[in-house]
């Protein structure tokens, strides 16, 4: 399929240029909402910082330490359709709610987690959160990207999903201050513990700094659950499908190309990103002389390079595709893997933390390009984008094992950038599966 000039070329018309971004008289609601990219950005954070922890904590392998990322994506696969076929029935404020009671549920599910002093309690409450925020990201997503002029779809995703990189850097820091302990045993002073008998206790007590982060964050994420179940949502045509009551079928999505090129790039955008990401900290301490929370640091600054990218890159779209924007940072993180691969220590880090900035805009575009045109299938299809989020739930194990395998995980970096090369490809190619006619989305009534 062919797709019309306004849609895929480079340059957008004056009119394009003055479309409405944000709902007219919905600004309360749009911002409660925008609320939540902040919350989940920072869970998702955390995990990085748990990776390590957990790591020292347990004595795991670099494989077993990535199941944290496993488990927590996998909640994202498994829960996406049933959030699907829930707000199909109830609407986008009933997944909402429910996102946010199994968020902040499995949260609090970390102190029984803790008390048991065992890993695969941890893996059940990282799946809950995992599977809360999967209610959430195909929720608010689809929602954001319809609540408002369709033309500037996009946009406003972007300016949401900008709100995801400040959480995330509160995330690290907060993990880094409260989790990480400060505390290093060297091998020397590991063996004298053992002796002494005090190894375990001291393992203990770094598990236990996982419990009050986590349920504070816990309290608030409820709280939020109780502010979005009083509001009141406007109603949307695509709530509703219609005036036949067409909500859309599974069989009509195959009709749909760009779609499924989108599923595709969202699978490798994700799992290249939390693959370079959660191996950051690890990355630093084979390569340098860096103490943990010095390499957290580095993540932070990866977080910052996000939102700095997301925040520059936003406004340019008014004047540049975002199909095309999005092929040029795929690029540009292409070659930045590539100097982490072969520059392993601080120019390998750095390179990581530059890719921060190109990462910006993949996920919200191409979860925006996908769903244009869908109509009555549009929360399906954003389950189905959300679903593809498993690529954090597998990219991370797959480089944990090239690590270990090769005694480099620096090696391991060349499983994010086959990610970013597919990305890449997505940015410059989605539009030539577009259809023609991209259906207007649905509009605020």
């Amino acid at each position: 399929m062919q797709v019309s000039t306004s849609v895929g070329g480079g340059a957008k018309s004056q009119h394009e240029k003055t479309r409405p971004v944000f709902p007219t008289g919905h600004m309360v609601l749009f911002s409660l909402v925008t609320v939540l990219f902040f919350l989940w950005g920072m869970s998702n954070n955390l995990t990085d910082i748990l990776v390590q922890q957990f790591k020292k904590s347990f004595e795991l392998s670099p494989v077993s330490a990535q199941l944290v990322q496993t488990a927590n994506f996998l909640g994202y696969f498994i829960m996406a359709m049933p959030a699907a076929l829930l707000m199909r029935k109830w609407g986008y404020k009933a997944g909402m709610v429910t996102g946010l009671c199994l968020f902040g549920g499995g949260m609090v599910l970390f102190w029984p987690a803790a008390v048991s002093h065992q890993y695969l309690p941890f893996l059940v409450a990282l799946f809950t959160v995992g599977s809360g925020a999967s209610f959430l990201e195909t929720a608010a997503n689809p929602f954001v990207a319809q609540f408002g002029d369709p033309a500037t779809s996009e946009q406003r995703l972007n300016f949401a999903q900008s709100f995801n990189p400040p959480g995330t850097i509160v995330g690290v820091l907060i993990g880094a201050r409260f989790i990480f302990s400060g505390v290093e045993k060297t091998a020397p002073e590991i063996a004298q513990m053992r002796e002494a008998g005090t190894y375990q206790a001291y393992l203990h007590t770094e598990i236990m700094r996982v419990v009050p982060t986590y349920l504070a964050f816990g309290a608030v994420v409820l709280l939020c659950a109780f502010i979005l179940s009083r509001m009141t949502f406007p109603s949307m045509h695509s709530e509703h499908e219609g005036e036949a009551g067409d909500h859309g079928s599974f069989r009509q999505l195959f009709n749909y190309p760009h779609l499924w090129f989108a599923v595709l790039a969202n699978f490798c955008n994700v799992g290249a990103q939390i693959s370079s990401w959660s191996s950051l900290i690890p990355y630093m301490k084979q390569f340098t002389s860096v103490t943990e929370r010095h390499a957290a640091y580095y993540l932070t600054g990866v977080l910052v390079a996000l939102a700095v990218g997301r925040f520059v890159s936003t406004p340019l779209m008014k004047y540049l595709s975002p199909s095309r924007m999005l092929g040029i940072y795929g690029v540009a993180n292409v070659l930045l893997m590539a100097i982490a691969i072969s520059e392993p220590g601080i120019v390998g880090a750095w390179a990581v933390v530059a890719s921060g900035f190109f990462l910006s805009i993949m996920f919200p575009t191409i979860f925006a390009l996908g769903l244009k045109g869908l109509g009555p299938n549009t929360k399906l299809a954003g389950s189905l984008l959300v679903m593809a989020i498993v690529g954090g739930a597998i990219f991370p194990p797959v480089l944990g094992f090239i690590a270990k395998t090769t005694g480099s995980l620096a090696k391991g970096y060349i499983v994010p950038l086959l990610g970013f090369i597919v990305v890449a490809l997505y940015g410059f190619l989605a539009t030539r599966v577009q259809p023609k006619d991209v259906a207007a989305a649905p509009q605020v009534i």
